[in-house]
């Protein structure tokens, strides 16, 4: 990351922006004012790209709904989306085998716990399981054999704790799983075992080079700890005022809040 953003004309091509508590607001709506912003970046030549931890069938209707043409990175990195042809162009699974042993080792540290999992694919349903408490009102199909879960390709795992907290969670699925599965902290009460080694990061990698840009072109805007890898592959990483303290500590910028129009107030500014 730079220590500080170019002054003058608009300094990057490519605007990185995270989805819940970053882009919408707390009733899942963008407000006229980051539009606007966005659509003055990207008609002074940046590209806007959404990334966010939400597989497509949880992010497709949002997208739809803002008119939004472009590429989006889906799935924490999993999946890069043509969202104007309403295409997946690339998809990563879960080494279902792995993540077995992954939920094996945690709950051998941790007790049982509630889980819920992300099929892959444009229409992959999101399976949840008892005691797992879904956040908002997406959708998602209810199972009681966890032998489901492993029917046909994932995308993640989610799992949450009846004691824990979600940074308790999350440190100790890392000590115990973390060989096998990457984990992360996308939101309160959302901890995700992902393909090991994938990230915002890898996906927004991908999709920016499809566009011919480089992370010396991006300007990036998240609020959570898995936004920490795509703080640290973009130029420049702005951080949300309610934002996890961890992903503070990394960021070259703390703006206003989600409810706030965090992203149009430096947008804004660097427009000029």
């Amino acid at each position: 990351m730079s220590d500080t953003a170019s002054p003058g004309a608009f300094p990057y091509r490519l605007v990185a922006t995270d989805l819940d508590g970053t882009l919408l607001r707390s009733d899942d709506t963008v407000s006229e004012r980051t539009r606007d912003a966005l659509a003055a970046a990207t008609a002074a030549g940046a590209a806007h790209i959404v990334v966010t931890g939400r597989a497509v069938p949880w992010t497709r209707h949002i997208l739809d709904d803002l008119g939004y043409q472009g590429l989006a990175v889906c799935g924490q990195g999993a999946q890069v989306y043509d969202a104007g042809a309403h295409r997946l162009l690339t998809s990563v699974t879960l080494d279902r085998q792995l993540a077995g042993v992954a939920l094996a080792k945690i709950e051998a540290e941790v007790g049982p716990l509630h889980l819920a999992a992300s099929r892959d694919g444009l229409d992959g349903e999101v399976l949840v399981g008892p005691g797992y408490a879904v956040q908002g009102t997406l959708p998602a199909t209810p199972f009681t054999d966890a032998s489901d879960l492993w029917t046909a390709p994932l995308n993640k795992l989610y799992i949450q704790h009846p004691t824990l907290t979600d940074d308790e969670l999350c440190e100790a699925a890392t000590r115990t799983a973390g060989a096998f599965v990457t984990v992360t902290m996308a939101g309160a009460g959302i901890v995700e075992l992902l393909p090991l080694g994938l990230s915002k990061a890898t996906g927004l990698s991908l999709a920016a080079r499809r566009l011919g840009m480089k992370a010396a072109d991006t300007i990036a805007f998240g609020d959570m700890p898995n936004d920490i890898p795509m703080f640290a592959w973009a130029s420049y990483g702005v951080a949300m005022a309610d934002a996890h303290e961890e992903l503070k500590a990394v960021a070259d910028e703390v703006t206003s809040s989600h409810d706030e129009d965090g992203i149009a107030v430096v947008l804004e500014r660097l427009l000029g």
